[in-house]
């Protein structure tokens, strides 16, 4: 017999050959009734959501944060429970069962699930999560999928009623597809909340790309990882990055993971100074 599947839907791989009984019970966990996994796997979202779907008899649609993991959003919590629509049967403890109407173009199959489109999705974690937490995953799902806040509330206005409703329109206010991380979402709500104008993400200059700034006063604001600390080589290469985005007369004020957690006063402070700096009326900041 060949390498072990790492989930398994017990009934099938015992009737096809693919275990042996005696592998089910010492190789494997059971996640869910006849479903099982290969001990020690690590478990994301992703695969949840596929474990909780097979449990459903492949009927259920995937929905929320599991439909984000199916479409391929990153930065999802490994541990966060798997969210199903559509579902006949009692879920067991540890699956979340949604229940209301899905349109039928609210619906897709990646491979061979079913789950919400990347609007529906992004609608419903909208309404369903704490605003800076909706921002954060609907930024990050849009960024992975190459949606748009405009499909999302096209989905939105369709339910003006809907319990949530008013927080997934102020999340949409606030929402911006140019993310790349929870923390340039962060950084970027921190500017916008202290007053300052709406930053452009993902300005292009030459080949290359800032976070986030404004491209009429050229100010830049970018958020640098750990990586770009501790990595020699990505360090080299932020220094010639630096080099040329300045020779084109840009100013970049660059903020790391503990400033973002620590001072973010003072990130507000230098952000507001390069723009004073650059010729911004002090009355936009």
């Amino acid at each position: 017999m060949g390498a072990l599947l790492g989930l398994v839907v017990a009934s099938e791989a015992l009737a096809d050959g693919q275990v042996t009984r005696w592998q089910l019970q010492h190789r494997y966990v059971k996640l869910h009734r006849n479903i099982y996994v290969l001990n020690g796997l690590e478990l994301d979202a992703f695969l949840r959501a596929r474990a909780a779907w097979h449990w459903s008899g492949r009927e259920a649609v995937v929905v929320g944060h599991s439909a984000a993991a199916v479409l391929g959003s990153r930065w999802i919590p490994a541990d966060i429970p798997p969210e199903l629509a559509r579902v006949r049967n009692r879920a067991p403890a540890g699956i979340v069962v949604h229940s209301g109407e899905l349109a039928k173009d609210e619906t897709r199959v990646m491979g061979d699930i079913e789950c919400t489109t990347r609007a529906r999705t992004a609608y419903d974690l909208g309404r369903r999560l704490p605003l800076d937490t909706a921002i954060v995953r609907i930024d990050a799902l849009l960024n992975a999928t190459g949606g748009t806040l405009e499909e999302v509330g096209r989905i939105a206005a369709r339910y003006p009623g809907a319990r949530g409703i008013r927080r997934v329109r102020a999340a949409l206010e606030l929402a911006d597809a140019g993310a790349e991380s929870p923390p340039e979402t962060r950084l970027r709500l921190l500017l916008v909340r202290a007053g300052m104008p709406r930053p452009v993400t993902q300005i292009p200059v030459g080949r290359r790309r800032i976070d986030m700034g404004w491209p009429d006063w050229q100010v830049g604001v970018e958020y640098d990882g750990e990586q770009h600390w501790t990595d020699p080589s990505r360090h080299a290469e932020d220094i010639e990055r630096l080099e040329f985005l300045a020779a084109q007369g840009w100013t970049i004020v660059r903020v790391s993971a503990r400033q973002l957690r620590y001072a973010r006063d003072d990130i507000v402070r230098r952000v507001r100074d390069g723009l004073l700096k650059a010729g911004c009326p002090p009355q936009y900041v």
